[in-house]
């Protein structure tokens, strides 16, 4: 039997709440530090690196970790992985949830899907870029884990989630110790890389005269926060209490289904449940088609999601994904590689600038900037990064370059799923999944290019 004033009753809401208590301080100083608030470094991420501070001088003082203290349940570190790992899913699930009924044009249709193929071709060039990078260490370092470098698309491209997620399950299955701190630490040089970057960028504009002072904050009226077709914001049950009974049952449908297919795939369980957010959004897809279908043939009289509330709630798991993955790094099992860590943090900068500036340029002539800046915040930090850099050329999102964010991911999706059962092979044959890689990159840039490179060769024909 516990007692109420053990730690093993209160770590978990300790260590809560200092996660939230490092994200109010990292507003303070957000506002405050002319340096921070010019750098556009996300407030999860400045609370993430406070929290690394104290724990490295915590440690410096007793020689203990931080986390793993009584006073968070003597737990804290697996606890911040967990809240890493659930809470991707459960940001996933509510931006699912959400209802559309905007009709897309034809050549909106062709910008998504181009904005898809992007996406995933930039997974593609981080990951062969960062193999090269890793594959050469390993030659000259004794014991390196060649493939660590295919964690920079997860790190960069998906996020710290995604990229916690295999450096686990490298460091459970094939023995990358320090995996996850290893993935971790390169999704918190993806925000920075976001930051510099998008500054760079805007400075850029700014300088030519096409950087237009943002407008204030957007004032939310009854219209765009409660539809009159919705349930009420108050009544016997509260809506957002609604809204979170939805995310949580949808996940633990998306629960039933990954244990379903662990006992379809007995040898899969890591990959399976790795993919928690990706059958997530299968689940939260599921269930927002099943009460659109409800509604129309009147068995339920009213919408039960809210996309105001749902945007804020998705907001909130991102923003404790990321301080809790940042957060959860352990620096001492990092100390050999700090060299290759920020050559692959610089390299994935570079690529990623690069690429997506070209395509911008090629393919979103009409909005290229306010493309690139979204696009690469994205693919360098999370969907949140994309939109803080957009905001600052396009703060009442008049072009489709945050449109086509949101429903790039069915494309991205598609094309990304053979890229992360590839990187399950990579620990084993390295070599020859850069290979395969760089292979996929090509065909999927004559996909993305296909009007410009046909039309070429229909011009020389003739």
């Amino acid at each position: 039997m516990e007692n109420f004033w053990d730690y093993s009753v209160w770590g978990t809401l300790n260590v809560v709440a200092v996660l939230l208590a490092s994200l109010l301080l990292g507003n303070i100083l957000k506002k405050t530090i002319s340096f921070l608030k010019d750098s556009l470094i996300p407030i999860s991420v400045i609370g993430g690196g406070i929290l690394i501070i104290v724990a490295w001088i915590y440690k410096l003082i007793t020689g203990d970790i931080m986390f793993d203290s009584a006073f968070f349940g003597a737990s804290g570190t697996k606890t911040l992985e967990m809240f890493t790992y659930h809470c991707l899913a459960l940001g996933f699930i509510a931006s699912t949830l959400k209802m559309s009924d905007k009709k897309i044009t034809k050549e909106r249709a062709v910008e998504v899907f181009n904005t898809g193929v992007t996406t995933v071709s930039t997974y593609l060039i981080q990951g062969v870029f960062g193999l090269i990078i890793t594959i050469i260490a390993a030659g000259i370092i004794s014991d390196f884990f060649a493939a660590a470098g295919i964690l920079l698309p997860f790190g960069y491209g998906q996020g710290t989630g995604q990229a916690m997620n295999y450096g686990g399950i490298y460091e459970n299955e094939f023995g990358f110790d320090g995996g996850k701190s290893f993935g971790l630490t390169i999704a918190a040089l993806g925000f920075l890389s976001a930051s510099l970057g998008g500054v760079i960028y805007l400075n850029y504009l700014k300088k030519k005269g096409k950087l237009i002072k943002r407008t204030d904050e957007k004032i939310h009226t009854a219209e765009n926060i409660e539809n009159p077709d919705e349930i009420p914001m108050q009544e016997s049950i509260d809506k957002m209490t609604v809204q979170i009974a939805l995310i949580i049952v949808t996940y633990m449908i998306t629960y039933f289904i990954m244990s379903g297919l662990t006992k379809l795939l007995p040898g899969m369980t890591s990959l399976i449940f790795g993919f928690n957010f990706l059958i997530g959004v299968l689940s939260a897809t599921i269930v927002k088609e099943t009460m659109r279908f409800l509604k129309k043939k009147n068995a339920i009289q009213k919408e039960y999601t809210n996309n105001f509330l749902l945007t804020r709630t998705s907001n909130f798991f991102f923003d404790i994904m990321v301080v809790s993955g940042i957060a959860a790094i352990r620096l001492s099992v990092l100390e050999e590689y700090w060299g290759i860590m920020l050559l692959l943090g610089v390299v994935g900068l570079v690529v990623t600038y690069i690429y997506n500036h070209f395509v911008a340029r090629t393919l979103f002539p009409k909005y290229a900037e306010e493309q690139f800046l979204m696009m690469y915040g994205m693919l360098t930090g999370t969907a949140s990064t994309g939109t803080i850099l957009l905001r600052e050329i396009d703060g009442d999102f008049k072009t489709p370059a945050a449109e086509n964010m949101v429903y790039q991911n069915f494309p991205a999706i598609v094309f990304g799923f053979p890229i992360m059962l590839l990187a399950m092979f990579a620990p084993e044959k390295p070599v020859l999944t850069l290979v395969i890689l760089a292979g996929f990159f090509v065909i999927l840039n004559i996909i993305l290019f296909r009007s410009k490179i046909f039309k070429f060769k229909k011009k020389t024909e003739v």
